[in-house]
Parts: structure tokens; sequence; C-alpha cells
């Protein structure tokens, strides 16, 4: 325990009441903060008929967000297509509640090609999970058909004589994309600014040729002339 003046810091285990409280305060907080206060759990649940649990999902909705925490299926009931109605129900319910997308995470030897599977795309991994393994991270539209989506990588080359124009050319551009569909996945710069590396995604394909039409684009490149940014696109899928 540190003690400094009357208040104390102490390190425990699991603290049931801490939990709650800290809950508490951090939903209060997020709902002032987005102004959505409609947070729900979300549970399915599948029982067989001597009452014992085959399997069951675990998850949340928060405004136009859902997400999943927990999917189990007995041992001796895989392979029966429990854990796809387990995700087709959980959709169902979140598309119900207003939700237009969904993630989940899941360990390297848990399910990954699983979710990938039933359109779930990749978005994200953490590496050195014990044992070598790596957390997956995952997203999925419920409005579109994930099997549509376009991922690209977008590099940015910066005229040396127009950095900043150019970085708030690239900030005006990429705040347009949600208008197609599109989201920036990760944006990385150089140190001089000169050079800028985007991953982006969009729901369909007409969504990002949408974008390359946008007038607002148009516009600011040809205000900009020579000092616009040169860009070189690549499509890009999971490996």
């Amino acid at each position: 325990m540190t003690t400094t003046g009357s208040t104390s810091l102490q390190v425990f285990g699991k603290d049931e009441e801490l939990a709650a409280r800290l809950e508490a305060e951090l939903t209060a907080f997020n709902q002032q903060a987005t102004g959505a206060d409609d947070e729900a759990d979300l549970s399915v649940r599948v029982t067989g008929a001597d009452g014992e649990l085959v399997a069951g999902l675990t998850g949340w909705s928060w405004g136009a967000c859902a997400g999943i925490n927990m999917v189990w299926v007995r041992a001796d009931r895989r392979g029966e297509g429990w854990g796809g109605r387990l995700l087709a129900a959980a959709e169902e319910e979140a598309r119900r509640r207003g939700c237009t997308e969904i993630s989940v995470a899941s360990f390297s030897f848990q399910a990954p090609d699983f979710y990938r599977r039933h359109g779930y795309l990749d978005t994200g991994r953490r590496e050195g999970i014990p044992g070598g393994h790596v957390d997956h991270q995952f997203w999925k539209s419920l409005v579109t058909d994930s099997a549509a989506a376009v991922r690209l990588v977008a590099l940015v080359e910066i005229p040396a004589a127009a950095v900043e124009a150019g970085q708030q050319y690239e900030d005006t551009v990429l705040s347009l994309l949600p208008r197609y569909g599109g989201r920036v996945e990760r944006r990385l710069r150089t140190g001089d600014g000169r050079t800028e590396a985007h991953i982006i995604r969009f729901d369909t394909r007409a969504g990002y040729e949408a974008a390359l039409a946008d007038p607002e684009r148009t516009a600011l490149r040809t205000m900009l002339g020579e000092a616009a940014p040169t860009t070189r696109v690549l499509e890009v899928h999971e490996v």
C-alpha cells in the first residue's frame, strides 16, 4: 500500500465493488460524451432437451454499434452449426436495436477463420499473446454485404514546399469518406510530414468510385495545383 497524506493506493486481485463503480462512472461519462444512452447487454442461449447449456453468446449494443464478448459451443455439439446460428441471432437482434455494425475479437487459437467465413473483416491484431499467439480484431457491417468491401492502402507523397497545405488536404479528403461508406482504419505519417500511409475500407466498390469523383475533393485538388499530394493506391486483402 502507498499512502500520500490521507489518500492511499492499494493493489488487489478481483474487486467486484470497484469494477461495478468504475463501470457506472465510465458509462455515465461515455453517455455524456456521445449522447448515446442506450447501452444494453445482448445474449443468445442454446439449451438442449435435458436443460443443459449447448452453446451461448454474450455481447452488447450501444447506439449504432454492437459487439460480441464471448462465443462458446459445448465440445460434443461442435460441428453442428451452432456457432453460425449464434452469430446470426446476435446480428439480427443488433439490427432490430438499430445497430449498423458489429465487432468481435478472437485469439489465433480460437476461431478467427470462423469469423472471416461469416463476413467479418480484419481490422487489427495484437502480438504477444501467451504461447506466441495473436489477438485478432474483426468488424462487420450489418447493412451491406461484407464480401463487397474494398480495402486499400494509399501511399501519399506531399511536396516539400507545401507540407502544411498537403496535410490539410488529406484531413479534408479523409473526412469525406463516410459519405460513401468509407472509413480510415489507420493513418501513418513519416517524421518529416511528407509521406503518409492510409489503410482505408469502403463498403462497396461503387462507394470507392464515388469518393474518387467527389466534387469537393476535385475542387480542392484544382485549387492546390502542383502543391497537391500525389497518391499511389493499392487494393489489398488479408493474408
